[in-house]
């Protein structure tokens, strides 16, 4: 159906209008259509990168500047995309990387195979709302599957850790040295874990991911204190103190200019040099202040004059000044201390404390580290890389590798990996799918093939043939081999169980949960209205005719 201005009409004939002028709408199948067809489009477009040997993206915006990645978040948070059902799949996207971190791509194929087994059962004259109802219950019986298959961990088992970090930075390009970076995540996962309700809870907030091109991936640090990325504010303080007793100061270090406009008059220069002086004396009282509570490294969020610079290093005392307040408040996890606002708060009590303190030369800049604090409740993990690009993309590996650590630590149960628990989970759902009758049973049935696209997307990106590897999937799984799945490096079927490939049951429940709800909205729409677009060159008219009102000079009526 064309898409046509809205028309309404009294009961004499006489035309209504009820939207603006321009607005357009698309009604019934059409718009139904437009959608599906948008869906399909954004999944084809990060279906290629799914999986181990799945390809890389280049992005390049509207400035020039290039990103490569397979991640499937960041393929679509840099897609300026315009379509409202693309922003809707990449808003799915982006809470499935917020909540659990991995799995976007995943999340984003298995809606776009809903919506496109959803079509087939419209086109064949299933209502949308029985086709979504069904997918409803679907997703219920598939989380129940899921639970029922995961295996129970403990959530801090290092030896299962390490194996879901290693599957989730299979895929990306520093794989080669992903054994070293596992062992990093976890370190920083169960540094910052804190024990809650008989359970464990991570603020992955708490690890500071800081990152400089130069070097190799392999001298990527983790660092059980805080990174600063400041220097010393003064060439005469220490560049390097062991036993660190840290002061914290949101304050700052100077005298503060009035809010009130002051004037004063000097008509000595005696006047002048005890103003100076004075200004002197304040100073100096606030670093006696900070010496006396013994402390020898000062954090301070605000500005530090340079006076006060002077006195602290005649005093040995180690400055860092205009620190973020994000890494003040790390500063606080790690070391212990407590952040002031005021000099006069400051005692011995509030200091934190670090093994060392020391200022060091990272490439051209100069930063200062923080190291071996007693028990740091916030950490930072230095990533290093051969280039701006690798290190951009080690990041995000790494922060995949983080949140998965952190979902097993928090829900201790995993599930085998290479789209075995999809092709388990679309098993026994048809198998249900005979206990049902009515056009419901169709619905359960396509949400199984939509599952089951999983692993048969990982087959056709190693290059298998996806008819064969379904084959063997079937035979596999119905011999009661729950954990067989595609393993894209060996190009053939096997049990995930003995390549200790392994993902959170969080992630897939995540999945499930993020794919049917973006599947059941977009299956629910028939109408599309949308509003005219202002056009550029109305726009540039405007402006044009208010810039000769305001420039029309007024008659003379003198």
């Amino acid at each position: 159906m064309p898409q046509v201005a809205i028309p309404a009409m009294t009961s004499t004939g006489q035309p209504v209008l009820i939207l603006k002028e321009g607005s357009s709408e698309t009604k019934g199948r059409e718009a139904l259509r437009n959608n599906i067809e948008v869906a399909k489009i954004i999944t084809d477009l990060v279906r290629t990168s799914l999986g181990p040997r799945g390809m890389d993206k280049m992005l390049v915006d509207s400035l020039g500047d290039v990103t490569i990645t397979n991640d499937g978040a960041t393929i679509l948070k840099e897609l300026d995309v315009q379509h409202p059902t693309a922003k809707l799949l990449v808003e799915i996207a982006k809470a499935t990387d917020a909540e659990v971190g991995d799995g976007t791509t995943t999340s984003v194929v298995l809606s776009g195979e809903l919506i496109s087994g959803a079509q087939e059962l419209i086109e064949k004259g299933v209502h949308p709302t029985v086709v979504v109802d069904g997918y409803r219950k679907a997703s219920k019986r598939a989380m129940e599957i899921l639970n029922g298959i995961a295996i129970k961990v403990s959530p801090t088992d290092r030896e299962w850790l390490r194996k879901v970090a290693l599957t989730a930075m299979a895929s990306k390009v520093v794989s080669s040295v992903a054994p070293k970076l596992a062992d990093i995540a976890i370190d920083a996962v169960l540094q910052v874990a804190e024990k809650r309700d008989g359970g464990y809870k991570v603020d992955i907030d708490s690890i500071k991911v800081e990152k400089k091109p130069g070097g190799a991936i392999t001298d990527t640090l983790f660092v059980k204190g805080i990174v600063i990325d400041k220097e010393v504010v003064h060439g005469g303080m220490p560049k390097k103190v062991e036993n660190a007793k840290i002061a914290l100061i949101n304050a700052p270090l100077e005298i503060e200019k009035p809010e009130f406009d002051t004037k004063i008059n000097v008509t000595d220069p005696a006047q002048m040099k005890a103003f100076l002086d004075e200004e002197a004396r304040i100073l100096r009282e606030m670093v006696q202040k900070i010496k006396a509570t013994g402390a020898n490294v000062v954090f301070c969020q605000k500005g530090i004059d340079d006076l006060a610079q002077h006195y602290l290093a005649k005093e040995g005392i180690l400055a860092v000044r205009r620190v973020k307040m994000s890494d003040m408040e790390k500063l606080a996890k790690a070391t212990g201390g407590r952040v002031v606002t005021t000099l006069d708060d400051l005692t011995p009590n509030d200091l934190g404390y670090a093994a060392l303190v020391e200022e060091r030369k990272i490439e051209e800049d100069k930063w200062v580290f923080v190291e071996g604090c007693k028990d740091p409740k916030a950490v930072t993990i230095l990533v290093r890389g051969g280039s701006q690009r690798i290190v951009d993309e080690a990041e995000r590996s790494i922060h995949d590798a983080l949140m998965v650590v952190k979902d097993v630590v928090e829900s201790p149960a995993v599930v085998g990996g290479g789209g075995a628990p999809e092709a388990e989970t679309a098993y026994q759902l048809r198998q249900w799918a005979q206990t049902l009758s009515g056009r419901e049973q169709l619905a359960v049935l396509a949400y199984a093939n939509a599952l089951e696209r999983i692993p048969l997307t990982l087959a056709e990106n190693a290059g298998m043939n996806p008819l064969d590897a379904k084959t063997e999937l079937a035979k596999a799984h119905s011999e009661g081999r729950r954990w067989a799945g595609v393993d894209p490096f060996e190009s053939k079927v096997v049990d995930m169980d003995a390549k200790n490939v392994y993902e959170p049951l969080s992630v897939k429940l995540q999945v499930v949960k993020a794919a049917t709800e973006a599947a059941s909205m977009v299956l629910r729409i028939d109408d599309i209205i949308a509003a005219s677009k202002v056009k550029e060159e109305e726009k540039k008219k405007g402006k044009e005719e208010e810039g000769e009102e305001g420039s029309s000079s007024m008659p003379n009526f003198g």
